[in-house]
């Protein structure tokens, strides 16, 4: 497992979901974005580029059950984000 989905588990403070995502993107609350390479892209087109006008980093893991299962959730996810604490 990379170092950065480690850290994701650790994390004290994260936020699972697109829309719980975006959200905290657009409140400025987030460090880090990962992504699950096998979401559609048209789900994350929008998220992708508020990261980038923010200058947030992307961190790409393999699958959506990889990416819900590091966060600590049942389910699959496409995007969870860590937020600054």
């Amino acid at each position: 497992m990379s170092d950065a989905l480690e850290r994701l588990r650790s994390a004290p403070a994260k936020v699972v979901g697109l829309k719980q995502t975006l959200k905290a993107v657009r409140r400025g609350e987030v460090e880090l974005v990962f992504m699950a390479e096998d979401a559609e892209p048209h789900v994350l087109r929008e998220l992708q580029q508020l990261c980038q006008e923010q200058a947030i980093p992307i961190e790409w893991v393999a699958s959506m059950r990889e990416l819900g299962k590091a966060a600590g959730i049942q389910v699959n996810s496409a995007t969870v984000a860590l937020l600054r604490v």
